[in-house]
């Protein structure tokens, strides 16, 4: 399979709030929507984005519901250029965005922000991709030895050494497709070293993962292993899902 990231969906209780808040914040555009009887999907990224970039995906669901976000899912990571940390985070704060966790407070590498409904945005430096584009996105796992073995197993993902960040506490691996392009998304799996457990919630979705061919690639998962959540029959042929040993929603996606 193919095995680029191609996006990550999170769940939005108003629509057009959301996409306002996106557009004017991180000059994202509309790539794509799907209107359905009970649901619109709306793809998002900046209008330069790499052709390999991954998308944002905005889920709102018709019947006016309200989502938990629970702790296993952490965070999108944003990109900006190096040394314009500070000057972004300054430019969102003009803009009304609300300081949530300012660079100074994150020893000047990082910072946060928040959507409209919570889910955490965080801005990195990076002297590759679009400015806002997506460079990660985080999840926190239970034992990173079984979370590195089945993206490296299932997906053929490498760990990037560059990437790996051991502290005294918790550890940060990254895990990406072999030969992948540095404008395309990594998984960060984020694993703290208490033994706690995590709440999936619903206010996440799910990450996606690019495939040549849905139901070759469907197979192969199962061959490794992999969950057998929603195959592409219970989905018209249109996608599929697996999860990882967290729980983590996985589609699996055709371009």
């Amino acid at each position: 399979m193919d095995a680029l990231l191609d996006h990550t969906m999170m769940r939005v209780a108003d629509l057009d709030e959301s996409i306002d808040w996106y557009a004017e914040h991180l000059d994202y555009e509309e790539k794509g929507r799907m209107e359905a009887d009970t649901f619109t999907n709306v793809f998002m990224g900046p209008a330069d984005a790499h052709e390999d970039a991954a998308l944002l995906e905005l889920t709102y669901n018709h019947d006016g519901r309200s989502y938990e976000l629970g702790d296993a899912w952490g965070h999108i990571a944003v990109r900006v250029p190096e040394g314009e940390l500070e000057a972004a985070y300054d430019e969102l704060m003009d803009e009304g965005v609300e300081d949530y966790r300012d660079p100074e407070s994150c020893g000047g590498r990082y910072a946060f922000v928040e959507d409209p409904d919570g889910h955490e945005i965080e801005i990195v430096q990076r002297d590759h991709g679009a400015k806002w584009s997506i460079d990660h996105t985080m999840m926190r796992v239970t034992d990173a030895d079984e979370q590195i073995g089945f993206w490296t197993r299932k997906f053929e993902y490498d760990e990037r050494p560059e990437g790996r960040w051991e502290a005294d506490s918790f550890a940060n691996y990254f895990v990406e497709p072999t030969d992948a392009p540095e404008e395309a998304m990594s998984v960060e799996l984020t694993y703290n070293y208490d033994d706690r457990s995590y709440e999936l919630g619903d206010a996440w979705g799910h990450v996606a993962v690019r495939a040549d061919d849905l139901d070759d690639a469907w197979d192969t998962l199962m061959t490794r292993g992999a969950a057998d959540y929603r195959d592409p029959e219970s989905c018209d042929h249109q996608y599929a899902f697996t999860k990882d040993t967290d729980g983590h929603e996985i589609e699996i996606v055709t371009r």
